[in-house]
């Protein structure tokens, strides 16, 4: 990884509305080909920070660019470089993936072969499947492969593991690692620590609007520990998860 190669390099980052400042002068980069995870409680300024960086929401000062394009006066040419993850509702759930993926690469303008997109994220399978069909971990999945219809350099991911159980949980972790492979930089946020640990090559915490620490998983773990903390309970070589997922195994599954 190419440390000194930022490839959003945001400075002094303020958004306010009216008397409330959601962000208070955030500065950080992400470098290229890393999976960088924005971290922090709910409010605390993550996806308000992530929207501007997306161009989907308007700064109040600083300085953002994407690529090197500046986020205010370049904002067409960051779209065409990035995926953002959409919600749910944003799909039509009477189409089947095929004709969603078409529709998708259609607003896109780019010429896709849907069976390969679909197949990026394991779900060639469910070509002809609508989505309202589809479990939470295959919604989960193909909204991914929607981020990755115009070969972004950089994807978005807000949330992706919410609501799924520990197979899908880990069956999407290693497709995130693997569209990383691919070279693509991914940023994500989470809600879940171990999963931040296990995928994130740097964390940044946000709280209250600011950045209250940012370096490598390890390091800030390590540092806890030099602090002098320790948990109550004897660390184990292997965790609950770990359990459920060696008992029932790790393939694709459908809920039922």
């Amino acid at each position: 990884m190419d440390n000194t190669n930022a490839i959003i390099s945001v400075k002094n980052l303020v958004k306010s509305y009216d008397d409330f400042t959601a962000v208070q002068g955030i500065s950080f980069d992400v470098y290229k080909n890393e999976i960088f995870g924005l971290l922090g409680p709910n409010g605390a300024g993550k996806t308000t920070t992530l929207e501007i960086i997306e161009t989907l929401r308007e700064k109040t000062s600083g300085e953002i660019t994407v690529d090197g394009f500046d986020v205010t006066r370049e904002a067409s040419k960051i779209k065409r470089i990035i995926g953002v993850q959409l919600q749910a509702a944003g799909y039509y759930p009477n189409l089947n993936l095929v004709e969603l993926m078409e529709l998708f690469s259609g607003l896109y303008g780019v010429d896709i072969k849907p069976m390969e997109m679909l197949a990026k994220v394991n779900l060639q399978d469910k070509a002809k499947a609508k989505y309202k069909a589809l479990s939470g971990g295959q919604k989960q999945r193909f909204s991914i492969a929607t981020t990755l219809i115009n070969s972004p350099k950089i994807i978005f991911l807000d949330e992706p593991t919410t609501g799924l159980d520990p197979q899908a949980r880990r069956n999407l972790w290693d497709l995130i690692i693997d569209i990383r492979n691919q070279g693509t930089t991914v940023v994500i946020t989470t809600h879940y620590m171990d999963e931040a640990e296990q995928l994130c090559d740097r964390v940044a915490f946000v709280e209250r609007g600011q950045i209250i620490a940012l370096d490598t998983p390890d390091n800030l773990i390590d540092q806890l520990v030099s602090s002098g903390f320790e948990r109550k309970k004897e660390v184990k070589k292997a965790n609950l998860e770990d359990v459920f997922i060696n008992l029932t195994g790790k393939e694709w599954r459908e809920d039922n």
